[in-house]
């Protein structure tokens, strides 16, 4: 009998530590808190060697190798859609608390657009971490030397000139420019603003095929350096750190009262957990301030833009409402 009681105590101490396991499932230790307890996965909804890639490949490398995290983090490619085969990819981990997605402009500008189901509001928003920014570029040998004289023309003959970036029209590069111009005073339905999906643009404006080139600030230093172009303005708020970048002048000193920051930051599925949130929300916060991040920011010409999860989600709605006035001003509004 004894036997048989000792066999049914065990039984009974198997069924209660795997109910405990189970219920463990979500990364919560025993006091309640969220600890990942399996690999991250990382999304970058687009190819590699881009900002959304860069910045998801610095941020898992800062957390390795500072120790922040001490789960393995992997980033994956999801390209397409402008994001959107990346942003249906994260929306089918509904409530996982083990993926991450790095975001920015786009995940407003492509649903308003109509071209994606999900927006920024289908997510789990946990902080942000960088300000990026536009440079709008011309020919060294071009007639301009400043936004200024550019608009002026612009106004006089909208026609002549034509802007050329490498999102769709209604996404980042048409819009940045969109922003600045209309402080300017330009008939923005009026500006030609040509699609270059293959990431020749650059090439368009050497070539002579358009006038202007409405870039990321980091992908026009090394043409800087090397005289083939100029940069008449930047959509910083103040001049730039940092060799080359601290010689372009932003529209702002030039009179135009404009900004547009390309903000960069990390989302979660839809659903996942508070405690989740939380957590990662804290470890953005310590790569913010780490020394190692400062010194990748440095390195890419980023700004500093630390955004809590409440302080972000009130930023993307802000975000949101002026971007939809711009869209409908286009015509590209839905």
């Amino acid at each position: 009998m004894k036997k048989y009681l000792a066999l049914f105590s065990i039984v009974i101490l198997i069924t209660i530590l795997a109910a405990c396991s189970a219920n463990n499932t979500s990364g919560d230790n025993e006091s309640g808190e969220f600890e990942p307890d399996r690999a991250i996965e990382m999304v970058a909804p687009a190819g590699a060697g881009g900002g959304w890639d860069t910045t998801a490949r610095m941020a898992a490398k800062v957390f390795s190798e500072a120790g922040i995290i001490d789960e393995s983090i992997g980033v994956i490619n999801k390209p397409g859609g402008g994001g959107a085969v990346g942003w249906a990819y994260v929306a089918g981990q509904d409530g996982s608390n083990h993926h991450l997605f790095v975001a920015s402009p786009p995940i407003i500008l492509v649903p308003l657009n109509g071209q994606s189901e999900y927006g920024y509001d289908d997510f789990t928003p946990i902080a942000n971490v960088i300000a990026d920014y536009g440079a709008f570029a011309v020919r060294a040998d071009a007639p301009w030397d400043n936004l200024n004289e550019l608009f002026e023309d612009m106004k006089a003959d909208p026609e002549s000139i034509s802007v050329v970036g490498t999102s769709s029209p209604g996404s980042m590069d048409h819009i940045q420019f969109v922003q600045i111009a209309k402080a300017a005073g330009v008939d923005i339905t009026k500006i030609k603003y040509v699609t270059d999906p293959d990431g020749v643009g650059l090439t368009q404006l050497l070539n002579g095929s358009v006038e202007v080139f409405s870039t990321g600030v980091a992908e026009t230093v090394e043409q800087v350096k090397a005289g083939t172009i100029k940069v008449l303005g930047i959509t910083a708020e103040e001049r730039l750190s940092g060799e080359v970048l601290e010689d372009f002048p932003t529209a702002m000193e030039q009179g135009i009262d404009a900004s547009f920051v390309n903000w960069r930051g990390f989302f979660g599925p839809p659903n996942m957990g508070e405690e989740a949130v939380a957590y990662y929300e804290a470890k953005f916060k310590e790569l913010s301030e780490s020394e190692e991040f400062a010194t990748i920011r440095h390195q890419y010409g980023w700004d500093e833009m630390f955004l809590g999860t409440e302080d972000y989600k009130a930023f993307l709605d802000e975000q949101n409402d002026t971007v939809q006035i711009l869209l409908n001003e286009l015509g590209l509004g839905q």
